[in-house]
């Protein structure tokens, strides 16, 4: 039934449709992530808020995405990739939103709500990425999944732009209500994406996934053969994705990169009031600019994917990344002029990390797992990498000092041992892509699931 599909020369308007709702979706649960870093940068001077409390707002998301992805991965091999990705927008969204009713002084309100919006923020990618990646031939599929994500880096733009531009007018309880607009995401969810063909065959139902893949090929149904023995549906228990350890160690390392990014993109604003020397809404227009080139950098990525395989372009894009990052730490009085070298250096990181690096890393991530658990497999490795969102945040302000306010002394004594840290997770990545890391481009899912049964059917011999 897949023939036609890895037979294609070029995608469909209707696979462009899965396309653009998975890149705008995505987009959106970036925007609704990263609000709180610009937000928390309007209110964190009026609530006296140490840098303790700042970290449990920023990382109470990265708690919860770890359960997250664990539990939506689960749950997207049970019941469709299709309904959790909608379930999953609307809790991350209405979580966000909820979040206008904060009382002042309620970083503990704050901090709560955020753990809703993580829950959704770390379990709509685990069946996002499997979803496109399902719907695309696999001479294409290192390029298409990466172009999903090229848009990721405009949701931190957006959650700047806004911040920026309408906080003087609408207030922080406003940028807020401004999170509940991914959740017309899931209507458009709804009307766009049909099910995964290879997610309903199976589950053995071959007719529905007939007329999806037709829908997605823009033919007859009738032009697509239907097997002439019907599949076996086969039952999966999670604890299955361990016997795939290769999967789960390479997985949680080379994901474990979000621990640098996140850390870095959640206290970004909060840097530059303190490190430029800006406000608040200066420092949120400032931070506009640098995921302009972290978008660049994610077409890039998704073109070296396919160019030099994913273990050499991603293990060469993390180590740029660690690099420019740790420089910009050590150079970060140096001003040329009135250009900062410091907002340089992050522009050319975000190009490196946030951009290309996630464009190899996460489509990869989805790649090394059999189809009947490619959800779970990439919930439970996308699910423990999301301890970077809780370990990012959460160790500048131990570097710093978690009972210190949030001063500009104080930060600036953090700030080259902070970055260096978050270098340190790129480069981790790196070690593991290179090292360990099975090359995936140009074969075919099932190819790839073939090799996989293959090497637990060897280990199980031995």
């Amino acid at each position: 039934m897949l023939d036609l599909l890895e037979r294609q020369q070029s995608l469909t308007v209707n696979q462009w449709k899965i396309f653009t709702a998975c890149v705008l979706s995505t987009m959106m649960d970036f925007f609704d992530f990263f609000l709180i870093a610009y937000v928390l940068a309007f209110v964190v001077g009026g609530w006296h808020l140490t840098y303790g409390q700042s970290a449990a707002v920023l990382f109470a998301s990265g708690v919860a995405a770890v359960p997250g992805g664990w539990f939506f991965g689960w749950l997207g091999d049970r019941i469709g990739r299709r309904k959790v990705f909608m379930i999953t927008v609307l809790t991350f969204s209405l979580g966000t939103g909820v979040m206008a009713l904060t009382p002042e002084g309620g970083w503990i309100f704050l901090a709560v709500m955020r753990l809703i919006v993580g829950l959704g923020v770390g379990g709509m990618p685990v069946v996002d990425w499997p979803l496109i990646s399902e719907f695309v031939p696999a001479s294409k599929r290192g390029l298409i999944t990466g172009l999903s994500t090229s848009l990721l880096p405009a949701g931190t733009l957006l959650a700047a732009f806004i911040s920026s531009f309408l906080e003087p007018t609408v207030g922080w309880r406003g940028l807020f209500l401004c999170g509940l607009v991914p959740a017309l995401m899931a209507f458009v969810i709804r009307v766009w994406v049909p099910e995964s063909p290879r997610w309903l065959i199976g589950q053995g139902r071959v007719e529905e996934a007939r007329r999806a893949l037709a829908w997605a090929l823009m033919i007859d149904p009738d032009e697509i053969a239907l097997p002439t023995s019907p599949p076996v549906r086969v039952k999966t228990s999670w604890l299955e994705v361990f016997q795939y350890p290769r999967s789960v160690i390479i997985g949680c390392l080379t994901g474990l990169a979000q621990t640098g990014a996140s850390g870095m993109a959640l206290w970004t604003v909060i840097l530059f009031v303190m490190v430029l020397r800006v406000t608040p809404a200066e420092a949120a227009f400032l931070a506009i600019w640098p995921p302009v080139a972290g978008i660049v950098g994610r077409l890039v990525g998704s073109w070296l994917s396919e160019v030099l395989g994913r273990r050499v372009s991603g293990s060469l894009t993390c180590l740029a990344a660690a690099f420019f990052l740790s420089l910009a730490g050590y150079l970060h009085s140096v001003f040329f002029g009135a250009v900062s070298l410091y907002y340089v250096l992050l522009f050319v990181y975000s190009f490196f990390g946030p951009g290309a690096a996630f464009a190899i890393i996460f489509p990869y991530m989805t790649e090394m797992w059999p189809g009947r658990l490619r959800a779970s497999g990439l919930g439970l490795a996308y699910g423990t990498a999301n301890l970077g969102k809780f370990i990012g945040p959460a160790g500048l302000a131990l570097i710093a000092g978690a009972s210190d306010y949030v001063t500009p002394k104080a930060t600036l004594a953090a700030l080259i041992p902070g970055l260096n840290y978050f270098a340190a997770w790129f480069v981790l990545a790196a070690g593991a892509l290179f090292f360990f890391g099975i090359e995936t481009r140009g074969r075919t899912i099932e190819e790839l699931d073939a090799t996989l049964d293959k090497r637990v059917g060897s280990a199980t011999a031995r």
